[in-house]
């Protein structure tokens, strides 16, 4: 099972994410596949090891340079979502680019963990799983 915290500035939007995609596992019956939480930053940051994967809302970008800077144990693949995913929230994009986050880190425990070409947040236009905009 992967488990994915999301995280966002106070938790209002994050928890909304959270509800509808937690509504999309129960749907599909994935429940042993996947489960989702959600918790603002400051409380998220605090539980990394008990999640497989911590997306952050992009406006955290700062929050998180802030937690590097002063060396938090980050021992956890953290991502940054895209902007327009972000809006966007398609349940199954995001749980591709969590897989893909996971086996990146994996490889290179770098955080936060980036797709190639995408060094600049504000820049990424894609809606999509990075899997699927690449083909």
């Amino acid at each position: 099972m992967i488990k994915i915290l999301l995280c966002c500035g106070g938790g209002f939007s994050s928890s909304a994410i959270a509800t509808r995609m937690q509504k999309e596992i129960v749907e599909r019956g994935w429940e042993d596949r996947y489960s989702i939480e959600f918790l603002p930053i400051g409380l998220g940051l605090k539980v990394l090891n008990d999640y497989d994967v911590i997306i952050l809302c992009p406006h955290l970008k700062v929050e998180l340079e802030r937690a590097i800077k002063e060396k938090l144990p980050l021992n956890k693949p953290i991502y940054l979502l895209p902007p327009k995913m972000y809006g966007l929230m398609k349940f199954d994009e995001i749980i591709c680019d969590c897989e893909d986050v996971i086996k990146m880190y994996q490889e290179n425990p770098t955080v936060p963990v980036k797709f190639p070409g995408e060094d600049n947040l504000l820049r990424i236009t894609r809606g999509v799983a990075y899997r699927h905009y690449k083909k």
